[in-house]
């Protein structure tokens, strides 16, 4: 039953997990982490690593080298026993390093739209579970009309644990509430792994609703990666590492992650999320999230300009 519970707490942090792991691992680390270069190389390359033909790596090897921005889809998936799982979670990550810069684009998991390699509309985290993390990246890619240059897929019950490896993250906090276990003062909060799940969870409590739950979990985001980029914290890269190994695939290989540390670090300075939005519809008596053309323009702008 236990086990069973922290398993919807980390469906809820679905936003987050993603994001972080690239973040600490890839940007963060620091030359710490580039020094233990064996048990990283072999992590990465062995347990991690996972190519996709949707992906040209050879054109996105070429646009790192000259340090031009790249995109990634970062998809949180909550998979169980004899399941594929969906991603409860599609976020396109674009690095752009001439602005120093990270810009996060969320894609409502029940946007509908075609689904390549079935030929029909359909949910857009649907197309995980029918061709995983290919199926998943060429369907953004036609969505948004955007070229992809990595994916990153996380199994999000390693959030807790990745917070708990890092040992507390603080965070400023706006509103107060009480869920019935952790009580949420306005001004700085000490967190651990579970409290960081009772924390981006909430939404009933929050008068802004999803937008305060979007804030909320940028803090979280921003205080991770202060966290992660610690000197102190860089040193527990090995419980890190086998957090991530569990919990995380990409189509990065370590060489790729030591090139993005090199030329893409500065871009942690700055951190912009965007939402996409839609209204909520029900088709056949099944409920979609309809994303108009508008929308999808303006952020095809926002991702390649």
């Amino acid at each position: 039953m236990k086990h069973s519970k922290q398993r919807r707490f980390s469906k809820k942090a679905w936003i987050l997990t993603p994001i972080i792991i690239v973040v600490v691992l890839a940007l963060g680390a620091g030359v710490y982490a580039w020094s233990v270069y064996d048990s990283v190389k072999q992590t990465v390359n062995e347990e991690m690593h996972e190519p996709v033909p949707s992906i040209n790596t050879n054109l996105t090897e070429k646009k790192m080298k000259s340090s031009e921005q790249i995109n990634v889809l970062l998809l949180g998936v909550d998979e169980r026993a004899n399941d594929s799982g969906r991603s409860d979670a599609l976020i396109v990550m674009t690095l752009k390093p001439k602005e120093d810069k990270i810009q996060l684009v969320s894609i409502p998991r029940d946007t509908r739209t075609m689904i390549v390699g079935k030929g029909y509309q359909d949910k857009i985290n649907h197309a995980y579970a029918f061709g995983g993390a290919d199926m998943s990246v060429n369907t953004v890619k036609q969505f948004l009309d955007i070229e992809l240059d990595y994916f990153v897929r996380i199994n999000m019950e390693g959030l807790q644990e990745l917070v708990d490896a890092l040992g507390t993250i603080t965070v400023q906090n706006d509103i107060a509430w009480n869920d019935g276990k952790y009580d949420f003062t306005i001004g700085p909060v000490k967190m651990n792994g579970e409290k960081t799940l009772h924390y981006v969870r909430m939404r009933k409590d929050d008068p802004a609703g999803d937008f305060g739950r979007t804030t909320r979990q940028r803090k979280v985001i921003e205080a991770i990666v202060k966290e992660g980029a610690s000197l102190d914290s860089v040193t527990k890269i090995n419980p890190l590492l086998n957090i991530l190994g569990k919990n995380m695939t990409t189509s990065m290989t370590f060489d790729n992650m030591k090139t993005l540390f090199k030329g893409y670090r500065n871009t942690v300075k700055n951190i912009e999320s965007y939402q996409m939005k839609g209204s909520g519809t029900t088709i056949d008596s099944i409920y979609y999230y309809i994303v108009p053309q508008e929308e999808i323009t303006n952020v095809n702008k926002m991702i390649t300009e």
